[in-house]
């Protein structure tokens, strides 16, 4: 290689040494970059040359400014989020039923029997048993205006619990829709954004020798966002850019938004999703949406059938009992409760504006007799067939508990999610994060190697004056 030769070689050096502060000097400003993915400099020995003494390296240059992922661990992090979103939705779930809810239908120690006593104040518990007492209070003096009418004020407390809990149910299920439809909005957001960076990462990959990192860094980050609100199937195609399905139906096509996803009624009141173009039904299989339908169809569901099933067999063995006995002036046959669930329950609206018709007695004209009365009084301490032989306050404290128990379950769930999701996240900041130590000695590297070249040019400068001179 002749002065030149050197010298163009040695011009290369500090360009390519150059190239190698610049991306050392980018990951050091990105350290704390959500997403960012640590860069390195590819650099190869330029094209060789022969000569008498056989091939000689030309120096070396920078060929491309490469990303340091792991694929594999980026589609396992994908993945996960998909699980970490359906359990997290599912807790905010489980808690508003309990916030909202629970308050009204009280919280009940740990149990896995559903033989837990109820805790609280004013709750439905304790209403239930109210009534009953009020009802034994009766017996005592069935001939007592105040005591018909306390058992008149019991059971319309009774009442607005159950109402309070058919309301909060149903305002939870509402929520739940909204916020289905909500994820649903975000979810179609992240969707456009990803096509709209495979476009960007094709056109700029076109030809070139490297890739669009930072785009890339951005589509991972998106992907995993919307891996959150719903499952997604990521595959990767020969121009860098990505294909993403949900529940089988391709949404991004390479840089085109292919389909949308949709929020529609079922028909049920409940919401649904569907592609929008396609108008095909989705079954959700993860993600903050998947984990708001499970809650919704599920534990809330549940508790609604649960407590109407409560309240029905209250309705129904309180009059079976009330209607056949006889109120002070002899009449017979009338209900004390009307309705047949949590949300129609409600008092006889006779009985309730004239206590006097409460039937007490067993027996016509009877007026001291407290026979059905009493027999109303004992059935708090009464196991129903309908409650799978419960008494109210067994029934109601198993529901209450089996709340409680789903969540527990869906915690100790989102505790064995984070040791996966951590785990994944030191694996991939081991190949991916940046190191300020490494980072460092790549800087200090690339300086000394930059300084070197600059001083070759130097001595070859020399060099080339000294044979100017011998002219």
């Amino acid at each position: 290689m002749d002065l030149f030769g050197i010298l163009g070689s040695a011009q290369r050096s500090l360009q390519t040494q150059r190239k190698g502060i610049e991306v050392a000097g980018n990951n050091m400003a990105n350290v704390s970059t959500a997403g960012y993915a640590r860069q390195r400099l590819r650099i190869e020995s330029t094209t060789v040359s022969s000569s008498q003494y056989g091939t000689e390296g030309t120096g070396a240059e920078a060929v491309a400014v490469q990303q340091l992922r792991d694929s594999l661990i980026d589609s396992q992090i994908v993945s996960e989020a998909s699980v970490s979103g359906s359990l997290d939705a599912q807790q905010k779930a489980l808690e508003q039923m309990q916030t909202k809810v629970g308050q009204q239908i009280d919280r009940a120690a740990s149990s896995t029997d559903g033989t837990a006593s109820v805790s609280g104040q004013n709750g439905l518990s304790d209403s239930l048993s109210d009534l009953f007492s009020s009802f034994q209070s009766l017996s005592a003096q069935p001939t007592s205006n105040e005591a018909r009418q306390s058992v008149i004020d019991q059971a319309q407390d009774v009442v607005d619990r159950f109402h309070q809990i058919s309301n909060g149910i149903a305002s939870l299920n509402t929520n739940f829709n909204s916020s289905i439809s909500a994820d649903v909005t975000t979810a179609n957001g992240l969707l456009e954004d990803i096509a709209k960076l495979n476009d960007g990462i094709a056109k700029a990959e076109a030809g070139a020798r490297g890739t669009a990192n930072e785009l890339r860094d951005a589509r991972q980050q998106k992907l995993e966002e919307l891996a959150k609100f719903t499952k997604v199937d990521v595959s990767n195609n020969d121009d860098g850019t990505v294909d993403v399905a949900v529940s089988g139906a391709t949404l991004v096509s390479a840089g085109q938004l292919a389909d949308t996803l949709e929020a529609y009624d079922t028909g049920a009141g409940n919401m649904g999703v569907r592609t929008k173009t396609g108008a095909a039904a989705l079954t959700m299989m993860g993600g903050s949406i998947q984990g708001n339908m499970e809650v919704r169809d599920g534990a809330l569901a549940d508790l609604k059938s649960s407590m109407d099933t409560l309240a029905g067999a209250l309705i129904s063995e309180v009059n079976q009992i009330h209607s056949a006995g006889y109120a002070s002036g002899g009449t017979t046959g009338a209900d004390f409760f009307t309705g047949a669930n949590a949300a129609t329950i409600a008092i006889n609206a006779s009985v309730a504006a004239n206590p006097a018709l409460i039937q007490t007695s067993g027996n016509a004209g009877a007026t001291g007799d407290n026979q059905t009365v009493l027999a109303l009084a004992q059935l708090g301490s009464k196991t129903v067939t309908t409650l799978n032989n419960l008494t109210f306050n067994e029934s109601f404290t198993r529901t209450v508990t089996t709340v409680g128990s789903t969540l527990a379950s869906v915690k100790s769930d989102i505790d064995n999610q984070s040791a996966v999701t951590d785990l994944l996240a030191k694996r991939r900041d081991s190949t991916s994060g940046v190191s300020l130590d490494e980072e460092s000695t790549d800087l200090m590297k690339f300086q000394k190697a930059f300084q070197a070249s600059a001083r070759v040019i130097t001595v070859v400068d020399n060099m080339l004056d000294t044979v100017i001179g011998l002219k």
